[in-house]
């Protein structure tokens, strides 16, 4: 039973779900809105919430934390200076999960996440 188990698996192993988790909050930030599958999304919100939260500290330290959970640095230079500066006065909250049709080929539920 998966009694207070959270996290989703997604049919892959743990390496492969954490670059999962990093290349769509990879596109979520450059892109400020993805098209993905709605469990994708509720997954990936909690994560990149926090990685803002962090950015809004704007310290070198949060930086250094948010550029090694992304991987990249010049991606958590605009989740610092540009999209966290925007949420400096909201307390959480800064994305949104819009329910779209499922999709035509296997009727999986799709989702758009983007920032609010």
């Amino acid at each position: 039973m998966r009694h207070h188990v959270k996290n989703r698996k997604f049919g892959r192993k743990t390496d492969e779900r954490k670059a999962l988790k990093k290349s769509l909050a990879y596109a979520l930030i450059k892109n400020e809105k993805i098209k993905t599958t709605e469990a994708k999304a509720k997954e990936l919100r909690p994560f990149i919430e926090k990685l803002i939260t962090k950015g809004r500290k704007n310290t070198l330290a949060s930086r250094r934390i948010i550029a090694s959970r992304l991987g990249d640095e010049g991606c958590a230079k605009k989740l610092c200076d540009e999209i966290a500066l925007r949420y400096k006065e909201r307390n959480g909250g800064y994305t949104r999960i819009i329910k779209l049709p499922a999709r035509a080929s296997d009727a999986s539920k799709m989702a758009v996440i983007e920032f609010v």
